[in-house]
C-alpha cells in the first residue's frame, strides 16, 4: 500500500511522478516544508523549495544510506538544480521502517 501527503503544487507533483516511476515505492510521503523556511536562503515566495520525502522501496534493499540518497538525487536531478533548494530524505527498504519505530 502506498501513502502520500499531497502538497498540491507542480514541483511536488513532479517529484511524486518521478519517484513512483523510478523506484516503485511501497510507501511515499512528500511534505512541502517551505513555509518553515520563509525568509531564509533559497526560500521562494510561492513555496515548493524545501521538501521532506519518505520513501520505502524494495530497490533500496542492500544499499547503503549514501547509495540510496544518490539514487534519489539522480532521479530528481532537474528539480534539485532548479526549484528545490533543500531535500530531507528518509529512505528505507520494506521492513526497515517498522524496525526504526
Amino acid at each position: 500500500m502506498s501513502d502520500k501527503q499531497a502538497t498540491g503544487g507542480s514541483v511536488a507533483q513532479a517529484i511524486e511522478t518521478k519517484l513512483r516511476q523510478a523506484l516503485h515505492p511501497t510507501h511515499l510521503k512528500i511534505i512541502d516544508e517551505s513555509g518553515l523556511h520563509a525568509g531564509h536562503a533559497g526560500a521562494r515566495a510561492g513555496g515548493e523549495s524545501h521538501f521532506r520525502v519518505e520513501i520505502e522501496a524494495t530497490s533500496f534493499a542492500g544499499l547503503s544510506r549514501v547509495e540510496r540518497q544518490r539514487r534519489v538525487h539522480a532521479v530528481l536531478a532537474a528539480e534539485l538544480s532548479g526549484p528545490v533548494h533543500a531535500l530531507s530524505l528518509s529512505l528505507t527498504a520494506p521492513g526497515e521502517r517498522a524496525a526504526k519505530a
